[in-house]
């Protein structure tokens, strides 16, 4: 263990906000889309310590550079640049997660009780000792939370960032996932990187180039996509940012994809992160969005010949087209939490539930996407009941977010069906 984790942990978790002002003179986004100059010869480098490869055909497509934050400025791109050089390197014997924990119960102290779940055992024969848990989860920005997303039934003392961060902190530590896959994250660099780098993971972070926490006076920067990795499980071969294209149109929202090598099987592993544009109206764009980040994945993972983790906040339900994409697709996926289904075919009935002035909104959004004919799902992380979440929903006091974290264990099949 690093000398006094627990207060190393403190102090990282009090450095001083990232914030937009500190810039200079406050700054809008462009418009959602707007056409851009032909795509580049090549894929930008991913904010954080990735590891940048050589572009497929598909990742081409991504022509803003993921370290230029385009709306704010060429100051801002070269604070990236500076912020994005590779993580410091971390300790041989990495941190303790229990220190931290300690830490978040210490502060939490004076709020209620977490929402209780248990893990429901899909292989009950399974061998654990290779198990892969992964996490996907949006955590909801600080910015949007505080400022533009209009929780009427959440107290807005139950949002304030000083707990707030200790709440995702424990939700993440609590499951000790060896993939973490977040969304909305934008207070990336002064708490994320520092405690989970600390902790052993490897981590990324690629953020909206037209992010809506900008428009919030008092935001940490903009939103985006991160992904974080344990390296006493895994070797980094490779990651690629993307912006998501969608025909002629380069968009808002982002994905990261890596490729991994399973030290402890010597596999490789292709793990995805995503979050498609929101809002009722926008289908057709969430699908082309879908489209150009399966054909990515198809290059990356070489068809099928490496299995696939594909996590996201994809904004749309069961019946939308963009699910359809990934069910049907020629890479073999399926949906880890059909499994908590008595039938195992059937999504969860809601990942995120909120309360806003239009109303309720209880919604299924959220997805983990494995390749089923190369990796088997263990046991997956059960979602609260509507009486455990409570009649003023979510975030609250006792959950960060207004969506749920998803989390299962997935293993290597020993031979996997080439016959798809």
């Amino acid at each position: 263990m690093y000398p006094g984790s627990a207060r190393l942990c403190s102090a990282l978790l009090q450095l001083p906000a990232f914030t937009a002002s500190s810039l200079g003179s406050p700054v809008r986004r462009s418009a959602l889309l707007r056409r851009l100059s032909p795509a580049p010869a090549s894929c930008h480098t991913v904010c954080g310590d990735g590891m940048s490869v050589k572009p497929t055909a598909a990742t081409a497509a991504a022509t803003a550079s993921s370290r230029t934050v385009g709306s704010m400025g060429s100051s801002t791109s070269r604070l990236y640049s500076a912020l994005a050089q590779p993580e410091q390197p971390a300790p041989s014997d990495g941190g303790d997660a229990d220190d931290v924990l300690r830490e978040c119960e210490q502060a939490l102290r004076g709020r209620p009780p977490r929402l209780h779940r248990r893990f429901i055992t899909v292989q009950p024969e399974a061998p654990q000792h290779h198990s892969i848990r992964v996490m996907q989860w949006n955590i909801l920005a600080q910015a949007l939370g505080e400022g533009k997303d209009s929780f009427v039934r959440c107290p807005p003392d139950a949002l304030i960032w000083a707990e707030r961060k200790y709440l995702i902190l424990e939700e993440i530590l609590t499951y000790r996932p060896d993939i973490v896959c977040l969304q909305e994250v934008d207070h990336y660099f002064d708490t994320f990187q520092p405690v989970l780098g600390r902790l052993g993971y490897h981590c990324t972070f690629q953020p909206k180039p037209r992010s809506p926490c900008l428009d919030v006076e008092h935001n940490n920067g903009p939103d985006g996509c991160s992904l974080f990795v344990r390296r006493d499980r895994f070797e980094l071969a490779g990651s690629v940012g993307l912006q998501l294209a969608a025909s002629a149109l380069d968009t808002n929202q982002v994905a990261i994809m890596q490729t991994l090598r399973c030290r402890a099987t010597g596999r490789r592993l292709c793990v995805a992160v995503t979050h498609l544009k929101a809002c009722c109206g926008w289908e057709r764009l969430r699908s082309a969005q879908g489209a150009h980040l399966l054909q990515a994945l198809e290059e990356t993972a070489q068809g099928t010949s490496v299995p696939l983790l594909v996590c996201g906040d994809f904004n749309a339900e069961p019946c939308e087209d963009v699910y359809r994409r990934f069910a049907t697709s020629g890479l073999n996926l399926d949906s880890a939490c059909k499994l908590l289904s008595a039938d195992g075919q059937t999504e969860p009935p809601y990942t995120t539930w909120k309360i806003r002035p239009s109303g309720e909104v209880c919604h299924t959004l959220d997805y983990i996407w494995y390749s089923r004919h190369a990796l088997r799902v263990d046991s997956v992380l059960d979602l609260p009941t509507e009486a455990q979440i409570g009649p003023n929903r979510l975030p609250s006091y006792s959950y960060p977010s207004d969506h749920l974290s998803l989390v299962c264990d997935v293993s290597f099949r020993e031979e996997p069906d080439r016959l798809l």
